[in-house]
C-alpha cells in the first residue's frame, strides 16, 4: 500500500510516517516547511516535498507510483489544494487516527494509549524509554523528537504500540486500546468541546473503550512504595508521570511473561534522558517547554525551580507565549498561581491559530493583572531587546524557561546563549 501524508515532517505525522515505512508500506508526503522530524524522514529515505502544497507532488506520486491513501491533519482546510487533488484522484482520504487504527489491526498490536490534557508526551516517552531498555517488543509513536531514538518505530516482532493519544478533534475515540494510561485531565480545546462536561465525557468514553485502565495503585504494597520513593526525576508532576509509566511497563512485562522487579524499572526511569519540547535543555541554563495550559505551566515551573536549586542557580525567569486566543478566553482565570515561584515573567502576545474572529484578542496586560505575582511580570515581544535582557539574567545566574506551542521555540534555538 502506498500512503501519502500531508504535513509529514511535524511531530504528529512524522512519527506515523516512520512507523508505516518500517512496517513495509511505501510512504511519501509534503510539508510547507521542514518540521521537527524532517531529519529522521531524510535518514529513512522517505520522499518529501517541502514548499507550496499545491497538489503537484501528490499528482506526481500518483502517476509514477500510485497513491492508495491520503492522510492529513485536523488543521487542513476543506479547500486545501492537496485535499482537492486527492478528491479528484479518487484516493482514500482520512485523518491520521484512521491510519493508526488500521496499522494496529493489520499488524496485530496491543495499543498502550496515553491520553490526558497534560503529561501525555512525557509519559509516552517514559514508557517507550523503559520498554526499549528492557527489550520489550514495542512499536511506538511519540508526539515529539526523542534524544534516544526516532520519534516513531516498528519492527516485525512488535507486540505493543505505545501511542500518545491526542484528544483534539476527538481523535482518540477511534481507538480501542489494550490499555489506557490517563495522565492529568483538565478542560481544554473549547473549539472542539463546548463544555467541561463534554470534555470529561470524551475521556470517560475513551476509558470505556479500553480493555484496562493503568493508574496509580490505591493500595500499593511495601515493595512498590519503597521503589516509588526512589524516583528522583525533577518535579512532582514528572515523578507522577514516571509512576504511571512504571505501572504501564509492569503490565506489559506481565503480559509477555518478562520477569523484572519494580525497583529495576524505577532505576531505568531515573535515567530518562528527556523528550523534545518538554523541559528540553537547549543550552546550559536554557530550557524550552511546550506547556501552554495553566496547570501544565504550574507543574513545569516547579520542575524548573527544582532544577535551578539542583544547579545552584538563583531562580527561574519565564518567557511565556500563550497559544490560541479562543483557548485563552476559557483559561484566563486559571493563571493566577501558574507562575508561582518565578523570579520574573515576560508575557508575549498570544500565538493566533484556528481563531474565532468575533472574540477580542486578549493582551499580555489582561493576563498579568490576574497573576498572584503580577509585580514580577511584564509584557514582552520577541526582539533583540528581549534577548539582551534574558542574556543578562542568564549571566547573573538564573535559569531561563521558555514556554510556547508557537514560534517562540524556534527563536530560542536561533539565539546564541553560550
Amino acid at each position: 500500500m502506498n500512503i501519502y501524508i500531508a504535513g509529514i515532517s511535524g511531530t504528529g505525522m512524522g512519527p506515523l510516517a516512520l512507523m508505516a515505512k518500517a512496517a513495509g508500506f511505501t510512504v511519501f508526503g509534503s510539508d510547507l516547511n521542514e518540521g521537527a522530524v524532517a531529519a529522521e524522514l531524510h535518514r529513512e529515505n522517505i520522499p518529501v516535498k517541502f514548499g507550496a502544497q499545491d497538489g503537484a507532488f501528490l499528482r506526481k506520486c500518483y502517476e509514477e507510483e500510485g497513491v492508495d491513501w491520503f492522510v492529513h491533519t485536523s488543521a487542513m482546510g476543506k479547500d486545501a489544494p492537496e485535499l482537492k487533488m486527492a478528491e479528484r484522484l479518487g484516493v482514500r482520504i482520512t485523518k491520521r487516527d484512521e491510519l493508526i487504527a488500521y496499522l494496529v489491526n493489520k499488524l496485530g498490536l496491543k495499543m498502550v494509549a496515553v491520553a490526558g490534557t497534560h503529561g501525555k508526551t512525557t509519559t509516552t516517552a517514559l514508557i517507550t524509554w523503559a520498554s526499549l531498555q528492557l527489550g520489550l517488543p514495542v512499536a511506538y509513536l511519540v508526539g515529539s523528537t526523542l534524544p534516544f531514538a526516532e520519534a516513531g518505530a516498528y519492527s516485525p516482532d512488535s507486540k505493543f504500540l505505545v501511542y500518545e493519544a491526542d484528544e483534539y478533534d476527538r481523535n482518540f475515540l477511534k481507538f480501542y486500546p489494550w490499555a489506557a494510561v490517563i495522565t492529568t485531565v483538565s478542560y481544554d480545546h473549547p473549539d472542539i468541546y463546548p463544555t467541561k462536561e463534554d470534555y470529561k465525557a470524551a475521556f470517560d468514553k475513551f476509558i470505556s473503550q479500553s480493555d484496562r485502565l493503568i493508574s496509580i495503585p490505591s493500595e500499593p504494597d511495601d515493595e512498590y512504595l519503597a521503589a516509588v520513593k526512589q524516583l528522583n526525576l525533577a518535579g512532582e508532576k514528572r515523578r507522577y508521570d514516571a509512576e504511571l509509566a512504571l505501572n504501564a511497563v509492569m503490565a506489559m512485562c506481565e503480559e509477555v511473561g518478562k520477569e523484572v522487579s519494580t525497583s529495576e524499572i524505577v532505576e531505568i526511569l531515573n535515567q530518562f534522558p528527556g523528550v523534545g519540547r518538554r523541559f528540553e535543555r537547549i543550552s546550559p541554563g536554557v530550557y524550552s517547554d511546550y506547556g501552554h495550559h495553566p496547570e501544565e505551566i504550574e507543574a513545569t515551573v516547579q520542575i524548573a525551580i527544582e532544577e535551578a536549586t539542583r544547579l545552584g542557580l538563583k531562580g527561574v525567569v519565564v518567557v511565556y507565549e500563550p497559544h490560541q486566543n479562543v483557548r485563552q478566553h476559557e483559561v484566563i482565570d486559571g493563571y493566577h498561581k501558574a507562575f508561582e515561584g518565578a523570579k520574573h515573567i515576560f508575557w508575549l502576545p498570544t500565538y493566533l491559530t484556528r481563531e474565532n474572529p468575533e472574540l477580542k484578542v486578549l493582551q499580555p496586560a489582561d493576563f498579568i493583572a490576574r497573576l498572584d505575582n503580577s509585580a514580577e511580570a511584564e509584557p514582552g515581544e520577541v526582539s533583540r531587546e528581549l534577548y539582551e535582557k534574558l542574556r543578562q539574567y542568564l549571566e547573573d545566574g538564573f535559569l531561563l524557561l521558555f514556554m510556547s506551542a508557537g514560534p517562540l521555540d524556534a527563536w530560542v534555538r536561533e539565539q546564541d546563549w553560550k
